[in-house]
């Protein structure tokens, strides 16, 4: 299943950085726009979005119409939503035309319940390592609780995935995984990825 898997590079903010990832062809590319994210990106020069991929802009608890701004100015064909969004505003967005991902934070298969009001409205939910800080804690939650996810919308599987996990990847089997999101343990500093060892991820996922 993993050649099979798309790849999601987020919390890009660099052009030069953002150029050179490009290069190695994920299928997303996010860019965080969250105040207190370390990896904010909203001084970003729309033109320094890549074209060539598909370009997820991520929010926590922001109004649907400074989503809808944001995506605009910034070409974005797909919004992630990591806070507490209601399934109105994810149905809102996607009746936009964005693919919706929504986030869920993850640490016992109770977790998954939080799905199921979201089935009709998402395209795709991402699942993350729960923490107050709404993502990017590099750490990575128990794998095999995602046997306890029996939904229907496929999902992207976040939350500390290393350089060292293409094996523990490789040997997933859940009907639904889409794909995997990398971000802080490919970095050589918030918001900078390591371009070395993110092709050498992706060229071992995808081989």
């Amino acid at each position: 299943m993993a050649n099979n898997l798309k790849i999601k590079v987020c919390g890009m903010r660099d052009p030069a950085n953002i150029s050179a990832v490009a290069k190695l062809r994920p299928d997303y590319m996010g860019f965080i726009f969250y105040e207190r994210s370390p990896r904010y990106a909203a001084s970003l020069a729309p033109s320094a979005l890549p074209q060539e991929v598909r370009r997820v802009g991520v929010f926590v608890n922001a109004p649907t119409t400074e989503i809808a701004g944001t995506a605009e100015r910034y070409g974005l064909h797909a919004v992630q939503l990591h806070g507490s969004e209601s399934p109105e505003s994810c149905r809102r967005l996607r009746e936009m035309g964005y693919e919706v991902i929504k986030a869920f934070g993850i640490e016992t298969a109770a977790d998954f319940a939080q799905t199921a009001g979201y089935a009709a409205c998402c395209d795709l939910f991402l699942f993350d390592t729960r923490t107050p800080k709404h993502g990017g804690s590099g750490d990575r939650f128990d794998w095999r609780l995602l046997d306890g996810y029996t939904g229907h919308v496929p999902f992207l599987l976040s939350g500390g995935i290393a350089p060292t996990d293409t094996d523990a990847i490789s040997i997933l089997n859940h009907p639904m995984l889409y794909g995997i999101d990398l971000n802080s343990r490919f970095e050589i500093e918030a918001g900078l990825k390591n371009t070395e060892l993110l092709e050498h991820f992706i060229q071992t996922i995808r081989s």
